[in-house]
Parts: C-alpha cells; sequence; structure tokens
C-alpha cells in the first residue's frame, strides 16, 4: 500500500499481494491456501471513499512480497514473488498516476536493471538514497548481498554495495525476518532452531547503515551485531 500525490490530491494505491482461493474451488485439504491477487493496480480515493481498478499490460503475473518506493505521483515496484510459477523474477517498474479533475490515468513503463529478490528490507540513508537488505533468492536460499537505490528526478539506480559481516547465526539459518527501524537501521530476528538452548526462542540483531551527516558509521560492514544476549533473546 502506497500514497501518491499529484496536483494537490492524494489516492491511495494498492498493488500485488495474496488471497485466499475462490469458495467454491476450496477442498479440505486447500481450504486455507492462497493464490496471487488479479495482477491489478487499485486506487482507493480517501476522499470519496471509491475505488478503481486497473489491468496493465505490462503486469502478466500476480506478485507479492516486493519493495515499493514512492516519488511524489510515481511508485517504482522492485521485485517480488509469484506464487502461481514460484519465481522471484527481477521486477522493474515505474508506475506513474496523474491525478486529474477528472479520471486518475495510470501508466507503467518496464525498467532494466531490476533484482531478483522477495521479503527484503529498504530503510532511507540519504535524501534521495535507499538500502536494501535481506530477503530470499528463492525459497531456500536467503539473498546475503545488498543494493543501494539512487533516486534523482527523473533516474533511479539499483546498484550493489557492500554486505555487512553477517554473523555465523544469521548465515547459516534458513529463515530471517525484520522490518526498517528508520534512519538506516534495520532490525533482523532468526529463529533459535540450530542453538542448544532455547531452541523456541528468535534472537535479534540490529543493522545500522551509514546516514548522511553521521560521521561514526564509516562502513555497513563493522556495525552488524547481536544487540540481545543469551538470556534476553526471546521473543
Amino acid at each position: 500500500v502506497n500514497v501518491v500525490h499529484n496536483q494537490g490530491k492524494s489516492m491511495i494505491v494498492i498493488i500485488g499481494g495474496r488471497s485466499y482461493i475462490a469458495l467454491g474451488q476450496r477442498t479440505t485439504e486447500k481450504w486455507n491456501s492462497v493464490v496471487d491477487c488479479m495482477p491489478h493496480i487499485f486506487l482507493v480515493d480517501p476522499e470519496f471513499g471509491c475505488c478503481t481498478s486497473y489491468a496493465l499490460p505490462e503486469f502478466q503475473n500476480g506478485f507479492s512480497f516486493h519493495l515499493s518506493l514512492v516519488q511524489n505521483d510515481v511508485i517504482y515496484i522492485i521485485g517480488g514473488h509469484s506464487l502461481e510459477n514460484n519465481i522471484r523474477p527481477p521486477n522493474f517498474y515505474k508506475i506513474k498516476i496523474d491525478l486529474p479533475l477528472g479520471s486518475p490515468a495510470v501508466s507503467c513503463v518496464i525498467l532494466s536493471g531490476g533484482i531478483s529478490v522477495s521479503s527484503a528490507i529498504m530503510t532511507q540513508t540519504r535524501e534521495k538514497e535507499f538500502v536494501v537488505v535481506g530477503g530470499y533468492h528463492s525459497d531456500n536460499q536467503k539473498r546475503m548481498i545488498c543494493n543501494t537505490i539512487n533516486l534523482d528526478d527523473n533516474k533511479i539506480e539499483i546498484v550493489e554495495t557492500e554486505a555487512p559481516e553477517w554473523t555465523p547465526d544469521i548465515k547459516h539459518c534458513k529463515i530471517w525476518f525484520g522490518n526498517d527501524m528508520g534512519n538506516g537501521s534495520i532490525l533482523f530476528g532468526i529463529p533459535g532452531d540450530n542453538r542448544q538452548l532455547a531452541s523456541d526462542a528468535n534472537y535479534f540483531y540490529i543493522l545500522k547503515c551509514p546516514v548522511e551527516n553521521d560521521q561514526s558509521l564509516e562502513q555497513m560492514a563493522q556495525v552488524c551485531s547481536q544487540s540481545s544476549t543469551e538470556d534476553a533473546g526471546e521473543s
């Protein structure tokens, strides 16, 4: 879910996601199964409470767990996972939403230079710079590399950047999760099932990326450390 702004108006934008299979198609074994939502864009007008869907030819398959970045009336969609084909294509879309007095106008351009990732975390480090960390290459492979997104008025670029020195626990775990804490900080969690004690616990780490006007963080690789002790790591 994102919010775009254009000509003094605002619009809520919903792209991607999953839903339960239709009631008539459910069986006992697949009662709680989910499918990709239709590859449509939904615009929700918060002023009038109405919703309009748009089908774009550039969207061939549904997807979810993607990254989205908003700049005024433009949304950039990066990566994502298609459940139907179980793939993580390097999606990279630029979606422009004009909000004139009449009906909104939606257009989409496929950009080159995308990345294959799902469930990644993005944090802002400068006014027009973002860092992408974490996520998955495949169901069984975490994405250990990092990227920087540079955003200008009419240009966006994704480049690979130096990854932190991941701890052995993070390197060898199969699952990780987390969220952006703001100001270039990301909270990571991993299950404790690969440890001998407290296997049902979760262990948390804070990754701090170099941010603008912060001279104390010279390299992201130097600041990935466990933030909880053995006794205080449960959640």
